[in-house]
């Protein structure tokens, strides 16, 4: 799960900061430059007592945060500001993110930062293989950062995560969340037929209406012929796709996007 960015739009109109290397963009300067003009929230509500998160496992989660930081891996659950963070770190569950924690693309309804990412980190597939061996796991999900400056899309990255973990856990079922790989889907999916994980997944987030405004910089059909040309590839092999509901689309749009 994702938690949208939330948005201060300064008073006087400023510019947003440009992309630095290694620099975190997030809320306004992030968002600023999408095709749809974020309305920002002027007052933010009080959260009902029935959705806030109460922390289980304090001493849980603070072991799986020092094993990641001793690591040097980051997890979706933290750069996304996921609200069941508590809930799942508790049951020694994560789902770790490689390739860093910068995003080229700048999704609003995503609080991964945004900007011009570093080099990947070649020693980033040992470290995420030793952590899923050192927490035991028996089924793992590894997802990533769009990463458009790469030219696999980050597919060779996934494929070294894969063969690392399955070398020290050959029981741990794997996942992967990949990203749309959008201009570089042929190569991104050579790597995977030949290396493949247990489950393939890619979410298509929402319905085609909102791309615009949620999703810019990916294409729906696009996301659809991902899915559909690795199944073909790799009938062997789980696929599987999520999405969001309460962005504003009706129920007649869903129904349509599951029948696609």
């Amino acid at each position: 799960m994702t938690t949208a960015v939330q948005t201060h739009v300064p008073a006087a109109k400023v510019k947003p900061k440009k992309a630095i290397q290694g620099e975190k963009l997030r809320g306004y300067d992030k968002v600023a430059r999408i095709p749809i003009k974020v309305i920002p929230t002027v007052e933010a509500k009080k959260k009902p007592d029935w959705i806030r998160v109460k922390m289980s496992s304090p001493a849980e989660v603070a072991r799986i945060k020092a094993t990641l930081r001793e690591q040097k891996l980051y997890t979706v659950c933290e750069e996304a500001a996921c609200p069941n963070l508590p809930q799942c770190f508790a049951d020694g569950t994560a789902t770790f993110m490689i390739m860093g924690d910068i995003c080229t693309r700048r999704c609003p309804f995503c609080d991964v930062g945004h900007g011009r990412p570093n080099e990947l980190d070649k020693d980033e597939p040992r470290h995420t293989a030793e952590t899923i061996q050192g927490l035991g796991l028996k089924y793992a999900v590894i997802t990533s950062v769009d990463r458009d400056d790469l030219k696999d899309g980050g597919a060779g990255h996934f494929v070294e995560v894969l063969n690392e973990s399955r070398a020290l856990s050959p029981n741990c079922l794997i996942e992967i969340l990949v990203p749309d790989f959008r201009g570089r889907m042929e190569i991104a999916l050579d790597l995977l037929t030949e290396t493949p994980p247990d489950v393939f997944n890619h979410n298509i987030e929402t319905v085609p209406r909102l791309y615009k405004a949620f999703r810019p910089g990916s294409d729906y059909q696009h996301s659809l012929d991902l899915l559909k040309i690795y199944k073909e590839r790799r009938p062997d092999i789980a696929t599987k796709c999520g999405f969001m509901v309460g962005l504003g689309e009706t129920e007649e749009e869903v129904y349509a996007l599951l029948d696609d």
